[in-house]
């Protein structure tokens, strides 16, 4: 009778719990190579971007793409360094692929974010932004930065 018990309350438990709602492998397979695709647009879209503002600078551009193809063989490095089996799926089993595509989501975003700086532009006074077009007071970027004006009291200089 306590047997009986004890596994009606563990079957309640995980029906309560969530674990019951469980996905099954390929969907969470799914979900997650779908989160990278989307994020591998993102990225896309945040390069076009660049690209497109800094079309009159063709040296810059020229940079960037060659930056862009090296980060494409470093991410898809690091992700055969995180898992270089010859079998990937024997070695890290059914989550091999989801793994996989979170690892991809990962740097996929940081890269995205690391083209946003192009696009949004650095901050007045950033001796270190390269190419980076500096900001204007209105947010907008631009090659030239106005001068910075300091006040002191009442007098400007």
């Amino acid at each position: 009778m306590d047997k009986i018990r004890i596994v009606l309350s563990l079957l309640l438990m995980l029906l309560f719990s969530g674990l019951a709602d469980a996905q099954t492998q390929a969907d969470m397979d799914k979900k997650s190579c779908d989160e990278y695709k989307q994020s591998d647009a993102e990225m896309n879209r945040v390069y076009q971007q660049v690209i497109t503002k800094y079309k009159a600078e063709p040296l810059f551009l020229e940079k960037l793409r060659a930056a862009q193809r090296a980060w494409m063989v470093f991410r898809d490095a690091d992700v055969l360094s995180r898992y270089p089996a010859i079998e990937p799926r024997k070695a890290y089993g059914s989550v091999y692929e989801m793994c996989r595509c979170e690892a991809l989501t990962e740097l996929t975003r940081q890269r995205a974010d690391q083209l946003r700086d192009w696009v949004k532009g650095a901050e007045a006074g950033n001796v270190c932004a390269g190419s980076i077009k500096i900001r204007d007071y209105t947010g907008q970027s631009s090659r030239r930065t106005k001068p910075m004006r300091r006040t002191l009291g009442q007098k400007t200089f």
